[in-house]
């Protein structure tokens, strides 16, 4: 079974990757039910539920555009409990994105603070982080929430 469509720029991107069917925690995230839907997904590591998320998202934020614009603040935001976690999701994100024009932008423990700080002031359309880090960067001002369209607690 086909991916089930969704936005063009994403279908190049999996496409791109050689991704030619949905692993079965995508396909039930990506059926025209869970659309728009608040959702509760659980499922081994490594079945694909990342990649799921990502997609899922894609409507809410790009809408019917082909490109991301340019924003103030994050569209979407994904909290994840680790930062290896965190730079994994954040992947994803990249290439999937890549050809909508999306910046991503990681905020997690461990990395330089002040670098995140520039790149949440150039506008990121999504950022991914951990709870700590996050929390650090909203009680600084660094990170505005108020554009939020999305957001996602990883495992």
């Amino acid at each position: 079974m086909a991916f089930p469509p969704t936005h063009p720029a994403l279908e190049k991107a999996l496409a791109a990757q050689g991704y030619a069917e949905p692993t079965p925690v995508q396909r039930e995230v990506l059926e025209g039910a869970a659309e728009g839907a608040d959702l509760l997904v659980s499922a081994q590591t490594g079945s694909g539920k990342a990649v799921a998320f990502v997609l899922a998202m894609a409507s809410t934020l790009l809408g019917e555009a082909e490109r991301f614009g340019q924003v103030q603040a994050p569209l979407a935001l994904v909290i994840s409990p680790t930062r290896e976690l965190a730079l994994q999701v954040a992947r994803e994100l990249t290439w999937l994105y890549a050809p909508a024009g999306a910046k991503v932008t990681v905020c997690v423990g461990g990395m330089d603070a002040r670098a995140e700080q520039r790149a949440l002031s150039y506008g990121p359309h999504i950022v991914v982080g951990t709870p700590g880090r996050l929390r650090d960067h909203l009680e600084r001002g660094n990170l505005d929430l108020s554009e939020l369209k999305v957001a996602v607690l990883d495992e």
